[in-house]
């Protein structure tokens, strides 16, 4: 049976109000009482009913994720960053898969979980600004990752041209001066990795180092066999380069294993560097050198957007929230210089 304020009150020999007060944390109870009250909750193992205590307040304890990718490791690990900053704040968070399909990004941006929910934190691929001027939906709305919003909603990201520069920047200083880039997308200067691909190409300027299109591959997503088949493409086509820097850790890890194939030594012959550090490019043969985006600082600045909007504190017009990275080398570029 279900332990009750009532039951830990009797045990502890004092009133309902106080055993509340203890268990919402209200400053005015004494350090005696505190810990009566907290020691019969611990014999008893009381555990709040945050389902009333949600609707109580009119909200119902859930917020929801939606992410492209669930197969995809650096979601996977950036939902249980969210699921734990929620859990801080005694919320649950509810997953929604989108498959990066725009009328599935709409479905969800429109509200059609508005019913059980007090929040939504969405990661587009394909969701234009159009799509979201037109919101009629009052459920608060958070925007992760590297598509660019000039709307009335908080965005949270890492600054994806200076992380891009920074990983060039350190194959640059290990002596590669041929770097490709894999994983563009060609049919929109504004879908997901052209800032990572115009960080890439500035930072070769800025070297005074030739960024030719011809070490650009374009890909039809961010997998492993999309990185696989896009490394195959480029050496296929008589490009050699002497470093690849890839859109993501998945794309890289599947180049690395077709220049294996092709006889090609990582990274004495190409170095490989690639972004999300996802725990899978650490326990690689070889360990993988990548831009390690703080993931539990992005979940709490989510969290902690919407929590802010539903306390009323949130002030008109979106916010450009930027949270940090840092590259973590690894044996994927320590070859030469």
């Amino acid at each position: 049976m279900r332990v009750s304020l009532k039951d830990v009150a009797e045990h502890a020999g004092v009133s309902i109000k106080t055993v509340s007060n203890v268990v919402n944390n209200y400053p005015h109870v004494t350090p005696g009482m505190r810990a009566r009250v907290q020691e019969a909750i611990d014999e008893l193992g009381y555990r709040p009913n945050m389902t009333a205590r949600h609707l109580r307040k009119g909200r119902t304890g859930i917020i929801a994720l939606a992410v492209p990718e669930l197969g995809n490791p650096y979601f996977a690990e950036l939902a249980g960053a969210v699921v734990d900053a929620a859990a801080e704040h005694e919320f649950t968070v509810l997953l929604d898969h989108t498959r990066g399909d725009r009328e599935q990004e709409v479905l969800v941006s429109q509200g059609f979980r508005a019913n059980v929910i007090d929040g939504l934190i969405l990661s587009p691929l394909e969701l234009e600004s159009e799509d979201l001027r037109g919101r009629t939906d009052d459920v608060p709305l958070v925007l992760l990752g590297e598509r660019e919003y000039d709307l009335p909603y908080d965005h949270i990201a890492i600054d994806n041209v200076a992380a891009a520069r920074t990983a060039v920047r350190h194959l640059l200083s290990r002596g590669r001066t041929r770097i490709a880039y894999l994983g563009a997308r060609t049919d929109s200067a504004n879908r997901p990795a052209h800032l990572r691909l115009a960080g890439w190409r500035e930072e070769l300027t800025a070297a005074g180092v030739p960024a030719p299109d011809s070490l650009v591959v374009p890909v039809g997503g961010w997998d492993r066999a999309e990185g696989a088949r896009a490394m195959a493409r480029l050496l296929d086509s008589g490009v050699r380069p002497d470093a690849v820097f890839a859109y993501n850790d998945l794309v890289a890890i599947g180049a690395m294993r077709v220049l294996h194939e092709r006889g090609l030594r990582v990274p004495w012959d190409v170095a490989v560097a690639g972004f999300d550090d996802i725990e899978e490019g650490r326990f690689g043969a070889v360990t993988l050198t990548t831009v390690s985006p703080d993931k539990q600082a992005i979940a709490r600045m989510a969290v902690a957007s919407l929590l802010r909007t539903l306390s009323g504190r949130a002030e008109p017009g979106g916010r450009e929230l930027t949270a940090e990275f840092r590259l973590i080398e690894r044996e994927s570029t320590l070859g030469r210089r």
